[in-house]
């Protein structure tokens, strides 16, 4: 663990022994590398990330105050890396693809969370938050032109994290963290099944363009309803590619020639 995130742990934790309120004001940086034993660089870093999620505000001439406690738990879950891992192909990733109301149920839960997400993001995103949605969207872009469909599937989901980082909301963040694995394996089996469709890709590839640049300029409705748009297509998409299949069984079953 880095430096900086032990010692962002340990302001917290001091910030909740000490029941420091709303608005109170931290001690001086020297009295604060002095109790935590760290040097002013880390601390520094630590802050800087404390600020960044809501938890600490700097008053220019002031110093830096208390703007929400966080229990240190959710700051962990805030820093969970959003790293490529591989699908597993456990029970749970296989009831999507056997049964069709699991995957509507998490057609759902992406449309209620991420609506949130985005509406969020749009309003509270940093530079850097940005900066990480666009590296998100360009791995995107490349694995896709590529046509590396497992990569290309993480690098979606990444994405979508990245915009629920974005939000601020660690509530939001935990829950979509939570998520991650089975969004993952969604989006392969979305993927998998109009990856032949090159028309659909350059649908995708506009949506995920317009969720990023309504989140960049900082218009939340648009960004919700982008979101929404995109979630909704790719649903349909699979649900009409199901459709086919199906139709295509049967017709194969009851011997008749297309």
């Amino acid at each position: 663990m880095k430096v900086s995130v032990q010692t962002a742990e340990a302001l917290l934790l001091m910030i909740e022994a000490q029941n420091l309120p709303i608005g109170a004001r931290l001690p001086a940086e020297r009295a604060l590398c002095q109790e935590l034993q760290v040097s002013r660089a880390a601390l520094r870093e630590a802050i800087g990330q404390l600020i960044g999620l809501g938890v600490l505000e700097s008053r220019a001439g002031s110093g830096t105050f208390v703007r929400q406690p966080l229990a240190v738990t959710m700051f962990r879950a805030s820093q969970s890396s959003i790293e490529p891992t591989a699908i597993k192909d456990d029970h749970a990733a296989k009831d999507d693809d056997t049964d069709p109301l699991y995957r509507l149920d998490v057609y759902e839960a992406r449309l209620v969370l991420e609506a949130g997400t985005a509406w969020y993001a749009a309003q509270r995103a940093t530079p850097a938050d940005i900066e990480h949605i666009r590296a998100a969207y360009d791995r995107l872009a490349d694995f896709q032109r590529q046509g590396n469909t497992e990569q290309a599937a993480l690098a979606d989901a990444q994405f979508h994290l990245a915009i629920a980082q974005a939000s601020h909301n660690l509530v939001l963040l935990e829950l979509m963290h939570n998520l991650f694995e089975r969004l993952q394996h969604n989006v392969v089996t979305a993927r998998r099944k109009i990856y032949t469709q090159t028309y659909e890709f350059d649908k995708l590839h506009a949506q995920h363009s317009a969720i990023l640049a309504h989140v960049s300029d900082g218009e939340p409705q648009a960004a919700r309803e982008a979101i929404c748009e995109h979630i909704g297509f790719v649903n349909q998409q699979i649900t009409d590619i199901e459709l086919q299949q199906a139709r295509t069984q049967r017709v194969s079953r009851l011997g008749i020639l297309l």
